[in-house]
């Protein structure tokens, strides 16, 4: 039987159980947007703010070092793209971005960095982030401060996916099926949800090793990339699987998918094709009608 250990009713969630979309058996081409610079480092996850036409894609990579003359200062960047596609400018914030999304709640445009379970040892830097925007919707190099470390993340490649309804976060933990329910305002998590994998025909590494996305369509809430059979998983709010959506069987997907290049954003899981472009190509996905 499914596992699906919980440390606080669950019940708004559960209510979320009833379907009201239809996954798609083929998934359709939204958009794609072409890299025009190289990645600092890895290009991580995706946003998009509706009010701004803007989409934004952060790279993730460790600072350096530091010493008396300079300190751990991350070299990512984070790049914004209009709704067609075309590059608009890139800022660099100085963080080890991991997941970037739009809260609607605050209206900021919002990253979560590497290590932020401090699962490796406290670091400069960690913990989660605005980034602040010109009135335009442009980036600056300018950010605030939301909150520091948190235990409750657990591993610390983890990937996280905002809830805004709930206001809490979905952490996929490496090497397993394991998805922990965070609430910013706790040090521990406050959940766990385990994913059917094995009814989904799917092992722990055949999926993203550390992203899972919150769609907020109930029923159909969560969409996981399997990287080597090129499909979307989809479960519900439970860990219960609920169907899939073929990717095109022309896109080359590589190792590094299992761990970066990955997004949801303006309803579209977003995939990043290495082979394709001068510095590769993020596609969006539309995976429900």
């Amino acid at each position: 039987m499914r596992a699906l250990t919980l440390l606080i009713p669950f019940a708004l969630m559960t209510l979320a159980s009833t379907a009201n979309a239809e996954i798609l058996p083929e998934a359709e081409v939204g958009i794609k947007i072409p890299m025009v610079k190289k990645p600092t480092t890895r290009p991580f996850t995706v946003a998009h703010i509706p009010g701004f036409k803007r989409y934004y894609i952060a790279d993730g990579g460790l600072a350096p070092m530091g010493s008396e003359t300079e300190a751990p200062y991350s070299k990512s960047q984070i790049h914004a793209y209009d709704e067609d596609g075309k590059y608009v400018n890139s800022s660099r914030p100085g963080y080890d971005n991991r997941s970037i999304y739009y809260n609607t709640n605050t209206h900021q445009l919002e990253t979560v960095t590497y290590n932020i379970s401090s699962d490796l040892g406290f670091a400069p830097n960690s913990g989660i982030f605005s980034i602040h925007l010109t009135e335009s919707g442009d980036l600056k190099d300018s950010s605030d401060e939301i909150s520091q470390f948190n235990p409750a993340f657990g591993d610390s490649a983890t990937i996280p996916s905002y809830d805004a309804e709930h206001k809490r976060y979905y952490a996929k933990q490496a090497h397993g099926n394991n998805v922990f329910i965070v609430d910013p305002n706790s040090r521990e998590k406050i959940g766990v949800i385990t994913l059917e994998l094995d009814k989904a025909g799917a092992a722990h590494d055949d999926v993203s090793d550390s992203f899972i996305a919150y769609t907020a369509v109930k029923g159909e809430e969560f969409a996981l990339l399997d990287v080597d059979h090129k499909t979307v998983l989809m479960f519900d709010i439970t860990g219960k699987f609920v169907g899939k959506s073929a990717l095109p069987k022309a896109l080359k997907l590589r190792a590094n998918n299992h761990y970066t290049g990955l997004g949801y954003a303006n309803q579209m899981l977003f995939v990043f094709h290495e082979p394709e472009g001068e510095f590769g190509t993020y596609y969006g996905f539309k995976i429900q009608k």
